[in-house]
């Protein structure tokens, strides 16, 4: 049995699942400042505080899974990411630690002070912006490997077109992703003018949305052009994902099957993610770990599997729950019953 293919694919999942879960958390942490700053904080804050209040607990587990799997399956990815991801790694650590930390004021505080909030919000946008440059550096041409270790071309990486416009992407995600689903979420809570707001955000991040992804293939091409080969033959992949995307807007605009438009949603980015995980093969860390070589021996490589195919099978039915307990229950979703705050 491929176990290398299944590792990969079981933690590629973990990562999309982070992915959109994360994206809906920062981007509506920014829009609950951003509504501050406009005088719509009474509009849309209470649906956003409803949305966080059970879930942000459970954000980065996805993410922990991911982390933990790629070091146990493909240990080289610690040598090689431990040294050049030290710089946005640690960014991402303090941004995390100061989101973190919002909660523990928020909780003490009936009032909040704007700094907090925007401080909140501010890394909802520059956490995954952080993150992305694990993806932009995977993609080969920053790193140097000499004799006595590993060299990131830090200003090579600062003045790249591709890797800038990877953190726009992964920016502009969070954004529409967040306002695609509070669409869905006001929908449900039945509020119509924080979903004659939320739907209107939703559409004026679909432009920016679709202009970005078109510029990173761009990019592509002139960064790795091997990869950028690769993907053309998964042509119809993105293709589903462009027109998930046109379902999606095509029903916010018509303001019909809110559900079933987040449903595209998601499958928008599931297509273009799995799309690019795949043409990606068999590279991790492009010339450096191929998931064919840097594997751990076949015996801990069947354990890891299951443990995470485990854990994949507990995460997702668990959140499921979660979701039907609160954040969907219909006396929860329209503010009724505060005993669930």
């Amino acid at each position: 049995m491929n176990y290398e293919i299944i590792g990969v694919t079981v933690l590629w999942t973990f990562l999309y699942g982070y992915i959109i879960v994360a994206s809906i958390d920062f981007g509506a942490g920014f829009f609950n400042f951003y509504s501050k700053l406009t005088g719509d904080d009474n509009v849309i804050s209470p649906i956003i505080q409803r949305y966080l209040s059970p879930v942000w607990e459970v954000t980065n587990v996805f993410f922990v899974f991911f982390f933990v799997g790629i070091v146990g399956f493909y240990p080289d990815t610690a040598y090689y990411y431990g040294t050049t991801l030290l710089i946005p790694g640690s960014i991402a650590l303090i941004l995390l630690a100061i989101r973190g930390s919002y909660y523990a004021f928020n909780s003490y505080n009936k009032e909040p002070k704007l700094s907090w909030t925007f401080l909140y919000g501010g890394t909802g946008l520059l956490i995954p912006a952080s993150l992305s440059m694990a993806l932009v550096i995977s993609e080969g041409g920053y790193i140097i490997e000499e004799g006595d270790g590993i060299q990131l071309q830090l200003e090579e990486l600062l003045f790249s077109t591709y890797g800038w416009s990877v953190v726009f992407l992964a920016i502009i995600t969070v954004l529409y992703v967040s306002s695609g689903f509070l669409t869905f979420y006001a929908a449900r809570a039945k509020d119509s003018q924080a979903l004659h707001l939320v739907r209107r955000w939703f559409l004026i991040w679909t432009l920016p949305m679709l202009f970005i992804s078109q510029f990173v293939f761009l990019g592509l091409r002139e960064h790795n052009y091997e990869h950028f080969l690769r993907a053309q033959d998964y042509w119809y992949l993105f293709g589903l994902s462009l027109a998930s995307m046109g379902i999606a807007v095509f029903l916010i605009w018509r303001k019909r099957a809110f559900g079933l438009a987040f449903t595209m949603i998601m499958l928008q980015f599931a297509f273009a993610f799995y799309g690019y995980g795949i043409s990606k093969l068999p590279y991790i860390l492009y010339p450096y770990v191929d998931i064919n070589t840097a594997v751990v021996n076949e015996s801990m490589a069947f354990s890891l599997t299951v443990v995470f195919i485990l854990g994949l099978l507990l995460l997702v039915p668990s959140l499921v729950l979660l979701m039907r307990l609160f954040l969907f229950d219909k006396e929860y979703v329209q503010g009724k019953d505060n005993s669930k705050y």
